[in-house]
């Protein structure tokens, strides 16, 4: 990838058109907004005429069911085979009702979020895509999870010629328009379409042109770099258009803005593994989301508490679920996976202690996650003969982590070189000593008291399914999940995926959402998709890519590239939907011309976007609690330091380390303290760098005080 050094592209600001008149009779608006009104004012119109109207109850036909099965046992034989029909008959259309009463009805304040104009053999006909389905008096809106006819929607632009088979014939047209709309209380508020955005404005529209324009991957990146004393004076928010836009909070629908390869993926048979591989700010996360969503209108048991979506940071699991109820899905668990497998290790083995241990030397935990553990637990299992007790999966998973020889044999074997013998000695030792502790415990020693690590939470569950079998309910029934999602699946470790692989129903339907480029967790998690197949057991299991980026402007897509090096995965780099403001680089000679530096742009940025959100990202914690007094101490307003992923998701500006903010986006990203010391020129920081830049949706900085990090140095050519 060639990278143009000190090149700054500025995205073209086109000025907005004014549509005046009153929103219900526009003699200058565009042709498109009047003909979006007007299709928006039939489909009101009939929804008034014509309330829905609920299926009688089924009271009466319950009672009777109640009568036959009672009356069944009882009656001669000759005549229980017409009572037995009459019973199937009456239930059918008790179940009929029911499904009825239960489907999803058409919001008169928000009845679509997409409008198709089909022509086919030579007739014109509009088609609506929404959450629910109305077919009546000339209006079609068909709920987009369903309806073999939304494909035509995600699959073809506007102007295409189309050739699709449904419902068991060809149909053949043109898309004559294809539009996304929101529509809030009933009103028409924003239009998307290959000829513009249109904006309602209180009794104004506004039309701007160009906003959808896309830039392919490898053009020049845009860097720019100051000298110490070029600092003051740069501001944040430096393209008006786009902060229009932010600041526009009427937003089309998300199911509206799939692209064909992510409705193709949303769509897949609900049973076998789907796994989505891309870039940061591709759609993963949203792919598995409304994959849910999908899943769940076919096969209503999906929104329920047998569908588990996890994430690894508590932060993305406050966002995923408040995204999901919106999609119709308001039942399905969301949890962070040591969140979900601590509860699931006290259920099961409640003797244990409780207390979660927080000194454990690294090179414990790196061995409790090495897929030579795994193995080691499969061995014990299979050579010692014991009872299947939740006591005997205890001495399981305490034997493993205290035999050397056969833990080295196995590293040996799978991994070589990912421990010296002297540091698994070591380690081993460290799960002996504690071991003894625990005996201690049990033995009603109360000097002591017995730790564990979130790790173990894994291995014990783990031993409790290969030495008794699968996981309980508190029913004691088997805890079988219909569908599993799991969001950073780079940052699980194999056997944590193998365990949730274990609680899968029949169907054995997961999802698995992952960018390697952004493995964090140093400890865990997998750095190449056919090793961690391999571990798993699923060999030739198909990885499907998204390469465009969406979040991401094309000048942070190239920079964050480019601070990858050589662990790029693609030759190519992703696509970009958009330009923006050059990425820029400041040195400083020490923290608190730094800090002074960004409370006035910070300030000056809050006071003309209140509603900007910005990420002032760091390395650690320590640098977190220096930026976040600093700033506090110049009076910046709406600061927030973010501690153990508090995140409030509110405008303002929020003070965290970069391990802290994956899934998440921010409308301004500043990356400080980017210094050699800091991040050196290593796997790992060259992911953590990746990461924080590709938070930012609009604008990143990037700043170091000193001398700076060579992964930085290299990104920017010097």
């Amino acid at each position: 990838m060639e990278i143009t050094g000190f090149e700054t592209c500025v995205q073209c600001a086109k000025p907005a058109n004014r549509l005046r008149g009153p929103i219900w009779g526009l003699v200058l608006a565009h042709e498109i907004v009047l003909d979006e009104q007007q299709l928006l004012g039939r489909v009101s119109t009939l929804l008034e005429e014509r309330p829905y109207v609920f299926p009688a109850k089924d009271d009466d036909l319950v009672a009777e069911l109640v009568r036959l099965r009672e009356e069944i046992p009882r009656a001669k034989e000759e005549d229980k085979g017409a009572l037995m029909d009459q019973f199937h008959l009456m239930a059918s259309q008790v179940e009929q009702l029911r499904e009825a009463r239960n489907a999803p009805q058409v919001d008169p304040d928000s009845p679509y979020f997409a409008h198709l104009r089909l022509s086919e053999n030579g007739k014109e006909r509009d088609l609506c895509l929404g959450k629910a389905t109305r077919i009546d008096g000339g209006v079609r809106i068909v709920d987009w999870r369903n309806a073999p006819i939304s494909k035509i929607f995600y699959r073809y632009a506007q102007g295409d010629e189309y050739e699709e088979e449904m419902s068991g014939r060809t149909h053949e047209g043109t898309v004559i328009a294809r539009r996304t709309v929101t529509i809030r209380s009933g009103q028409l508020e924003r239009i998307d379409a290959p000829e513009g955005v249109f904006r309602r404005e209180g009794e104004e529209w506004a039309h701007e042109t160009g906003s959808g324009a896309r830039l392919s991957g490898g053009q020049g990146a845009a860097l720019r770099a100051h000298a110490t004393n070029e600092s003051f004076g740069r501001r944040l928010g430096t393209d008006l258009q786009g902060s229009r836009r932010r600041l526009d909070k009427r937003l089309p629908d998300i199911a509206g803005l799939l692209d064909p390869e992510q409705f193709a993926l949303i769509t897949q048979p609900s049973s076998g593994f789907v796994v989505i591989r891309g870039s940061a700010g591709s759609g993963k996360t949203t792919v598995a989301l409304h994959r849910i969503a999908w899943l769940a209108y076919a096969d209503p048991a999906i929104n329920s508490e047998r569908t588990l979506f996890l994430v690894f940071s508590p932060a993305l699991r406050d966002y995923v679920g408040h995204v999901l109820p919106a999609l119709g899905v308001d039942r399905v668990q969301v949890r962070s996976y040591h969140q979900w497998a601590a509860d699931q290790r006290r259920r099961h083995f409640p003797s244990l202690p409780k207390a979660v241990r927080e000194d454990t030397p690294a090179s414990v935990l790196r061995l409790k996650m090495h897929p030579a553990v795994a193995a080691a637990l499969e061995h014990q299992v299979r050579t010692v003969k014991a009872p299947a007790t939740p006591e005997q999966a205890i001495d399981d998973w305490s034997s493993v982590l205290t035999q050397p020889d056969l833990l080295w044999s196995l590293i040996e074997e799978l991994a070589p070189g990912s421990f010296s013998r002297a540091e698994l000695d070591k380690a081993c030792m460290w799960c002996r000593d504690r071991h003894q502790e625990w005996v201690a415990w049990t033995e009603r020693d109360r000097d002591v008291k017995p730790e564990l690590d979130a790790e173990d939470d894994t291995l014990l569950l783990r031993a409790w399914q290969l030495r008794i079998g699968p996981l309980r309910l508190k029913s004691g029934a088997p805890l079988r999940y219909r569908h599993v999602a799991i969001d950073e699946v780079q940052d699980f470790s194999p056997l944590e995926v193998r365990v949730l692989l274990d609680c899968l129903d029949e169907k054995r339907s997961i999802t698995l959402a992952g960018d390697t480029q952004q493995h964090v967790m140093q400890d865990a998690g997998f750095t190449s998709w056919t090793e961690f197949f391999g571990q798993l057991g699923v060999e030739g299991a198909a990885v499907n890519t998204l390469k465009i980026s969406y979040r991401c402007s094309a000048e942070v897509v190239h920079f964050s590239q480019a601070l990858l090096g050589d662990l790029r995965e693609d030759e190519a780099l992703p696509d970009a939907t958009r330009s923006g403001p050059a990425v820029e680089v400041f040195p400083f000679t020490d923290h608190g011309g730094c800090v002074a530096f960004l409370a006035q742009v910070l300030e000056d940025l809050m006071r003309q976007e209140p509603l900007a959100s910005v990420a002032v990202l760091t390395p650690v914690p320590e640098v977190s609690q220096m930026y976040f007094e600093g700033l506090m101490k110049s009076d910046v307003p709406r600061l927030r330091l973010v501690e153990q992923s508090s995140f409030t998701f509110a405008p303002g500006i929020e003070v965290t380390e970069i391990e802290q903010v994956k899934g998440l986006e921010f409308d301004y990203v500043i990356l400080v303290d980017v210094s050699a010391s800091r991040f050196p020129d290593s796997s790992a920081a060259r992911r953590l760098l990746h990461v924080g830049a590709t938070r930012a949706v609009h604008q990143l900085w990037v700043m170091h005080v000193g001398t700076s990090s060579p992964i930085l140095r290299e990104a920017v050519g010097e």
